[in-house]
C-alpha cells in the first residue's frame, strides 16, 4: 500500500485521472505501462503526450521497468503524423518548465519554420574549457 502522501499525490494528479478514465482524453496508444493522448492545449496540431501509468513526478523517480516503451510510443506518434521535423521533449521540475507533476514526454510536430507553429526554443550555449569539460566528464563517469 502506498504511503498517504503518495496516494494523495496520485489521487490529485490530472494524468493519473486520465489513465483511470476519470477525465476523458483523445487516446492514441495504450500499453500495459504507458498511455498516450492528444494535448488539449497544443503548441501545434497533433501535439501529443506520452506518459507512464506509474505515477512519478520526475524521470529519475520512475522505475526503469516503467520506461520500456515511452520512447517507442513517442516515435510511433511522430511517424504517424508524417512530419519531417518534430520535438520529443521531457521536462523535470518547475525551472525546467514542467507543469504537471507526472513524468510525461511531449511529441510536438514542427510543420514549418514559423515561430507560431510548434515549439520555440532558445539554446544559450555556454563556453567551457577542455580542462573543465574533462574534470566534469570524470566526475560524472565516477557516479555512473
Amino acid at each position: 500500500m502506498a504511503a498517504p502522501s503518495t496516494a494523495k499525490t496520485v489521487a490529485s494528479c490530472i494524468f493519473c485521472k486520465i489513465v483511470k478514465g476519470e477525465i476523458p482524453s483523445f487516446k492514441l496508444i495504450e500499453t500495459e505501462t504507458s498511455y498516450s493522448f492528444l494535448d488539449v492545449n497544443p503548441l501545434a496540431k497533433g501535439h501529443s503526450l506520452v506518459i507512464p501509468k506509474y505515477h512519478a513526478e520526475k524521470l529519475h523517480q520512475l522505475p526503469d521497468e516503467e520506461t520500456k516503451d515511452l520512447i517507442v510510443i513517442a516515435k510511433k506518434i511522430a511517424v504517424a503524423q508524417g512530419f519531417e521535423n518534430y520535438n520529443i521533449l521531457q521536462n523535470n521540475g518547475r525551472i525546467a518548465h514542467q507543469e504537471v507533476d507526472h513524468v510525461h514526454f511531449h511529441v510536438i510536430p514542427k510543420p514549418s519554420a514559423s515561430d507560431a507553429e510548434g515549439l520555440v526554443i532558445g539554446w544559450p550555449q555556454q563556453k567551457i574549457s577542455m580542462d573543465e569539460l574533462s574534470k566534469l566528464h570524470e566526475e560524472i563517469k565516477q557516479r555512473l
